[in-house]
């Protein structure tokens, strides 16, 4: 089986998930998760193939109708815990291709269970050779985060955001999160009434239509911004529902969804960090940062975050003279160093005063070092 297919069981019988697991997890690797997680991690990552267990309430169809529509080619095994031709039509109706029934078929399932992998294989090494292009309905969320204010992290996450857009054909939208104070429009000059907020009313069929008439779309890249309210009383009014729900939404239509969040942790943080595909944590190269970065850390095993598979880190402001170099860091930090940004004080500071991007188109002759620096880390993105 190839290394990089993805097994997930959703179960929330341990009895029968245990069997499964005895059975297939020492040939296969199988990802464990509850009823109630399915949709998160289904929105997170694409799923090969799913072995969905029936769970107690009767939501096998609209989650397995949910799972094909985020993931087409991901393979449904619905595991029935009694025979019932009404559910199999419906099952196979919603789109799962193999039905089994517990206790009675679990042999049946252990000794075809290879076959199917077989054949799911063999599908996809066909689509291999096809050529690489944007899809619809799978789109990729980065979260930029610190736990440092200050970090530059929000001119990176705009700078990220205009060079993925400039370098590719991508449609990609960048969403400030930090609702109480904002950011992104200051740092792009985006002058309207219109912010996050305004999705509210629209929140349970938001789609879209919906998101492009509240964001802004810069005349420069054509990139969609989503900005904040900038109202603490209004961020208070959002919940971490429609975080959720605006961040999938978002998946489906866009092709990249960067996020820039606050330097702090709320249920917005948590909410939008547990749906991101890559969360980049922006280090400075200093001791009160690697403390931080720390103190984070172990706030995420608290809260049950995981990090280690898709967490990476941007070292800014990059100079001869700091206290720590990026040599240093290597041996010391737990997670890889996905880019590292020069301090460029002389060559940024004029686009922050004017409020201008630092790319705007995508030949242009002089770049800064610090644009340099994020082109780099964008075109790697790409790839």
């Amino acid at each position: 089986m190839e290394p990089d297919l993805k097994v997930l069981l959703i179960s929330d019988d341990e009895v029968i998930h245990n069997q499964i697991l005895n059975a297939v997890s020492a040939s296969y690797p199988v990802q464990l998760i509850h009823t109630q997680e399915a949709v998160r991690e289904v929105n997170r990552d694409v799923q090969d193939i799913v072995i969905y267990v029936q769970p107690q309430t009767d939501i096998a169809m609209e989650s397995i109708q949910y799972i094909k529509s985020v993931g087409p080619s991901t393979l449904v095994i619905y595991i029935a815990k009694e025979t019932d031709f009404t559910q199999l039509r419906n099952i196979s109706k919603a789109g799962a291709a193999e039905f089994f029934v517990y206790p009675e078929e679990h042999s049946l399932f252990v000794s075809r269970f290879p076959a199917i992998v077989k054949n799911y294989e063999a599908q996809k090494m066909k689509k291999a050779d096809a050529p690489a292009s944007f899809r619809s309905g799978r789109g990729k969320i980065f979260s930029l985060f610190s736990g440092n204010g200050g970090s530059g992290k929000s001119n990176l996450a705009t700078a990220l955001a205009q060079t993925i857009k400039i370098e590719s054909a991508a449609e990609v939208i960048l969403i400030d999160l930090n609702l109480q104070f904002g950011g992104i429009e200051t740092l792009l000059s985006i002058q309207s009434n219109r912010s996050i907020a305004d999705l509210t009313p629209v929140i349970d069929e938001l789609n879209e239509s919906h998101i492009r008439n509240v964001s802004q779309k810069l005349d420069s890249s054509k990139l969609e911004v989503l900005i904040s309210p900038c109202d603490a009383e209004t961020a208070e009014t959002i919940s971490e529902e429609f975080i959720a729900k605006l961040l999938r939404t978002c998946r489906r239509s866009f092709d990249f969804v960067i996020v820039d969040l606050p330097s702090y942790m709320n249920s917005h943080v948590v909410t939008a960090l547990e749906e991101s595909d890559q969360i980049y944590y922006v280090l400075n190269p200093d001791t009160p940062s690697l403390k931080v970065l720390k103190q984070f850390e172990e706030l995420s095993v608290r809260l049950g975050i995981e990090l280690p598979s898709r967490t990476s880190i941007i070292l800014n402001k990059i100079g001869r003279e700091n206290e720590v170099q990026e040599k240093d860091l290597k041996n010391v930090l737990r997670f890889p160093i996905a880019a590292a940004v020069r301090l460029d004080h002389k060559g940024l500071q004029p686009f922050l005063n004017k409020g201008e991007p630092v790319r705007k188109t995508a030949k242009e002759r002089r770049l800064i070092p610090f644009a340099k620096d994020v082109r780099k880390w964008g075109l790697s993105v790409l790839k």
